[in-house]
Parts: C-alpha cells; structure tokens; sequence
C-alpha cells in the first residue's frame, strides 16, 4: 500500500507545481486595457463552450454508467466511470482556465522580448501538462487504494474495474477532442478562407468577425482537447500493463506501471524547470532541453525501479527485459515525434518544398502536403513495429508469456512524461493566441515577429506531441486487445474466420468513416461561418475598410462554432462507442478483428493527417516570413488554402484517431463478460 500512496504523493507534487506555475502565470501583467479586453472575451468564450460542451457529453456518460451497472451488473465499475470522466474534465477545465489568462500575458511580454514570452506561454501551458498528468496519475492511484486494498477486491478490481476509470476519460476525451476540433477548424477555416483569401486583410486582424471564435477554438481544441487526448493516453497507457500485469504477475505486475509513471510525473516537474531561454537563442531549443532531461532522467530511474520491484520476483528470470521494453517505448515515442518535426517543421525541406509547390496554385501545394503526409507514414509505422518487437520478445526473455505486458510497459514509457509532453504542446495555442492579440491590439511589427516565432514552433512542439499520442495509442490498444483476448478466452484470431475477415474489413471502414464524418461536420460549419463574414463585410458599414466606429459581430461567429459542433460531435462519438458492442455480440472473434483493422489503418491515417496537416500549417507562415514573395501574394493565397484543408486534418479528424483506436478497445474489454460464449 505504501507504493501506492507514493504515487499519489507524486501525483500531488506534480499538482502543487501546476498550481506554482498558475500563481506564476497570474502575477504577471495582462498589459493594455485593449489587450485585457480582448484576452476576457477569448476566456469567457472558451469556458461557456467547454460548459455546454461538458454538459452535453454528461448524458452519454449517464446512459454508459447505467448500462455498465444495470446490464453488466457492474456498479463499482460504473462508479470507476465516471471518476475517470470528472477527472478529465476537471483536468480540461483548469487548463483551459490558465491557458485562456496566459495569451495576453505573453503578448506583453513579447513587446521586451521573446525570453519572458516564452516561460510564461510555457509555464501556462504546463499548468495543463501538470494537470492533465498528476489528475491522471492521483485517480489511478487513488482507485488502486480504494479498490483493491481497501475493499479488498483483489485481481478483479485490477482487471475490471481499474479500466472503467480509463474508459471515463476515454469517453470525456472523444467529445473534447471531436468537438473541441470541429469548433477551432470551424472559425479558423471561416476566418482564413474569407479574410485572407477574398478580403485581403491580415491574419487575426480585428475586422474579421471570426477572429474571436478562432482564438476561442485554439483553446477548446487545442488545449482542452489535446489535454483530454494525452490524459485519455496516459491513463490508457497506465490502465493497460496494470491489468495485464496482474494476471501476470499479480499485486508487483500491476503497481510497476503506475510506479513508472510516479517516476516520470518527478521527472516531468524537473524538466518543467529546465525550460528557460534568453533573447537571440533558439526557443525550439528550450522546449527540447526541457523535454528530453525528463526523458532521460525518467529512463535511468526506471531501471533501477524494474530492478528493485521484480528482481525477487521468482518467475522473473531476467527482469532488465522489462526495462528494455521500456526504453523501446520511450525511444520509439521521441523518435515517431522526431519523424513529426522532420515533417512539419520550416527548417527541413518537405515544408519548403510545399511552400514553393505553392507558387503554381493551391492544388501542387495540396498534392504535395499530401505525398510528404502519406510518406510520412513509413517511418513512423517502421519505427513502431521496430519497437513492438523488442519489447515483445525483452518481455518474452523476461519471463514467460510476458511479451505483451512488455508492450504494455513500453506504452508507459513513451507516456511516463506526459507532464512535459502536453506542457510543450498547449504552450502552442497560448502563443498563437499571443499572435492574434498582438495584431487586434494593434502592436507593432517587432512584437509579432516573436509571437509568429512561438507560434511557428507551436506547430512543430504539437505535431510532436500527436506523435507521442498515436503512437502510445496503437501499443496500449495492442495490449488492451490482448486483454480483451484474455476475456473472452481468445487463444488466437484466425484469419481465415469469415467472421473474422469482415470484422477487419469493417474496421478497416471505420476509421475512414469516422474521419469523413468529422471532415464534413468542419465543412458544414466552416461554410456557415463563412456565409456570416460575408455578410457581416456587406451589412456593417465601413466594417471591411476599417472605419472608425465600425465593430464586428464576433459573438455571432461564437455561437456558430459552438452549436455546430455540439450537434456534429455525437454521431462520430456514438458510433465508436456502440459499433464494437453490437459486433461483440453477434461474434467475438469478429471483434477481434474490427479492432485489428481499425488499429492498424487508424493509426495509418492518423499519422497521415497529423503531419501533413502541420506541414501545411507551417507552409504558410514560412511564405508569411517571407519566402516566395511573401504576404498578399498568389503564392500565399495558395498556401492558405492548402492550410485550409489541412486544419481538421492535423486538429479534428487525424487526432480523433488515436482516441478512437483506445476507446473501442476499452469498451471491448469492458463488455468482454457479455461476449462469451
């Protein structure tokens, strides 16, 4: 039980450092009277849509929570449910909280330099990285505490009931992530495609009507969604090898992950204090030293950790295999978000030859955004299977049958770090944010200089940190399939089953189905914000000149974003949570295979679209930076526009995968006892 409180306490200290850097954001001064204005509308936007947002997943979570206790006759797994759903909220709703207070904060710093701008956009983005991992890390251990040694319900509390808590934040992550997109790719698409395309004007400039509502989606997509994305990743990454491990190894197999993730919450925390910079050195650099000193330090922990928890362990004749299969996690996480930088970043030439693929029309820009996004695939894929198969056999080598506990552990160790991880990515949205309230506030060149700099690194630091997420993704859904298996007492899944062939091929369907549902519901409220701009310039005198007195509709473009996307976000979610349900029923081995194929082909897309999303994305502002002629340029005009296609690629469809990947699995494991036969 000791182990077990200390994880907590990890999960505290990483929390009360959240709360450091919260104090820390807070303390610094908001600047102009205009810049205030504008940053309170941004928050009180987001948070009225996170709300309405939360309030509308609420009901889903009811009827789930019902359905687990009334038809599964599993109460307490209900009960796990929905803590790991108000977890993640919670986690979401803080985050949001100070992410949304930090862009005006960092703006006026920019105007003394990049030095300060970039900690506070950091620290304010680690109050969600913190957050997201200590709420993650103290639930687990918390529903360890109480399931299994208070109440005293032993392996069942491990293997059922411990995965409800994951399937909560599992389901809060879908519509987070699902709805917080198509809200963010609603207004920045609407704003792109109307102000910079057909009106002429700057980026984030004020007379755009839709300027507010995109700010307002980097937040809810951005950080809300990423954060619930990576929380659902870290507790599914936790949840995984501890339910595996305690059929393996009992109370020492299941406690090892969540110790290893105690480890990296310490060492996340460190890393957070490493992120400092001065003016003239490279930001880029900062974010990295902070990420890759929690990751080696969490690597030399971890090993000692294995050494000590399973080195008496008399089944386990070679325990370091373990840590190998770790270090391969880890390894294979910063390597798949290497392949990401490589891909997306403006310092390498794919970007650069995107943006000048550009300069013969918006449709050589798309072709080549998709090539390097499909190309993208193969290192990724390589690196991952790579990957798999030395944890696999370090675990086979470890102990027998311990091959897929080992992919478990590597799960954990590409996500130990969570805490770093999303700290670097929602400091993204807080820089891009600082971009649009320069621009609003009209300050001067020199200032958004630096707040285009941090952006433009936003994108990279986010683009890596979906590499992190889908590939943790498809290993914890791998050993959340061999849980599954285990069951509904699976010995192996014979392709050569007709019900097995059409459960791959339906999952293989699935994820291009989910990702067209997802990409129409953009289009939808794209057009309809586009169709408000439009008259908003027609109808508002003097609004497109930018006359004085003339004021835009910015709540108008709000409320378009927000109602679309609550109304387009259940129809994917609904599907992913029913369809492996109703094919478990008619045959277990033909889930089997849906979720084989869905696996393997979400993931495909999944990597696809993120990267070539972000290549787009980053693209455009190296034309912006002045490449090919610069701003107001058909060469620019098509790099929007390739930017537009790629938006709910790389922020609604591409990320959607990896939850979706998960959350199939963890309902599969879930509804296991309705399954056999």
């Amino acid at each position: 039980m000791i182990l077990v409180i200390l994880a907590a306490l990890a999960a505290i200290v990483g929390l009360a450092v959240a709360a450091y850097f919260a104090v820390f954001v807070l303390r610094q001064d908001v600047g102009t009277p205009k810049m205030a204005e504008i940053s309170k509308a941004i928050q009180e936007g987001a948070l009225a849509f996170l709300k309405r947002e939360y309030r509308a997943a609420s009901f889903v979570l009811v009827a789930v929570a019902l359905v687990i206790a009334l038809w599964l006759r599993q109460p307490i797994t209900a009960i796990a449910y929905l803590a790991g759903a108000i977890f993640s909220g919670t986690a979401g709703f803080v985050g949001l909280s100070i992410s949304t207070r930090a862009n005006a904060r960092t703006t006026n710093a920019a105007r003394n330099g990049m030095g300060k701008a970039l900690v506070i956009a950091f620290r304010g983005g680690a109050v969600m990285g913190l957050t997201v991992a200590g709420l993650g890390l103290l639930g687990i251990s918390l529903a360890f505490l109480i399931f299994f040694y208070q109440m005293g319900l032993g392996t069942d509390a491990l293997v059922n009931i411990i995965p409800g808590f994951g399937l909560g934040a599992s389901t809060i992550a879908l519509f987070a992530r699902v709805g917080g997109g198509i809200f963010t790719k609603a207004a920045d698409v609407g704003a792109d495609l109307v102000g910079k395309v057909e009106a002429g004007i700057p980026e984030d400039d004020p007379r755009n009507p839709a300027v507010i509502a995109d700010n307002v989606g980097d937040n809810v997509g951005d950080v809300a969604g990423m954060g619930a994305d990576l929380y659902e990743s870290y507790v599914g990454a936790i949840v995984a090898p501890l339910a595996l491990g305690a059929l393996l190894l009992g109370a020492n197999g299941a406690l090892l992950p969540v110790l290893i993730a105690a480890v990296g919450m310490i060492c996340s925390v460190l890393g957070a204090f490493f992120v400092r910079t001065t003016e003239g050195a490279r930001p880029g650099r900062a974010l990295n030293i902070g990420t890759y000193s929690a990751a080696i330090l969490t690597t030399i922990a971890s090993y000692f950790l294995v050494i000590w928890m399973l080195g008496g362990v008399e089944k386990v004749s070679n325990p370091v295999g373990f840590f190998f299969a770790i270090v391969a996690g880890l390894a294979a996480g910063m390597a798949i978000g290497q392949v990401s930088e490589f891909y997306t970043s403006d310092r390498y030439k794919g970007v650069k030859g995107i943006a000048e693929a550009a300069q013969t029309g918006a449709a050589t820009n798309i072709l080549a955004g998709i090539a390097d996004g499909m190309r993208s695939t193969a290192p990724s894929i390589i690196i991952l299977v790579f990957a798999i198969f030395i944890a696999f056999n370090a675990g086979e080598w470890a102990i027998s049958h311990g091959g897929i506990y080992a992919i478990g552990l590597s799960a954990i160790g590409m996500l130990a770090t969570t805490g770093i991880v999303v700290s670097v990515d929602a400091y993204g949205p807080i820089a891009d944010n600082a971009g649009g309230i320069a621009e609003m506030s009209g300050l001067g060149p020199k200032v958004r200089s630096i707040t285009d700099s941090l952006d433009s690194l936003g994108n990279t630091t986010a683009a890596i940190a979906k590499g992190f997420a889908i590939a943790s993704a498809a290993v914890t859904a791998l050993a959340l399939f061999q849980l599954y298996a285990e069951k509904v007492h699976l010995d192996k899944i014979d392709i050569l089953n007709t019900p097995t062939i059409i459960g791959l091929f339906l999952g293989g369907m699935f994820p291009f189905l989910f990702s067209s549902l997802t990409i129409k519901a953009v289009g939808r409220a794209a057009f309809k914000m586009v169709e408000e701009v439009r008259r908003q310039f027609r109808e508002i005198p003097g609004l497109k000149e930018g006359k004085e007195g003339a004021r835009a509709d910015y709540t108008s473009c709000v409320d378009i974003s927000t109602k679309a996307a609550l109304r387009e976000m259940v129809a994917p979610a609904l599907i992913a949570v029913v369809s492996p349900v109703v094919i478990g029923l008619w045959d277990p081995e033909a889930l089997g295979g849906y979720l084989a194929g869905a696996l393997v082909v979400g993931f495909l897309i999944a990597i696809f679209m993120a990267n070539a999303g972000g290549a787009w994305d980053n693209a455009k502002k190296y034309i912006e930076s002045g490449a090919f002629g610069g701003k107001g340029t058909p060469t620019h005009g098509a790099s929007v526009v390739g930017d537009t296609v790629g938006d709910p690629f790389k922020d609604t469809a591409g990320p959607s995968m990896n939850i979706m990947i998960k959350v199939m699995s963890v309902i599969s494991v879930i509804f296991a006892p309705l399954f056999i036969r």
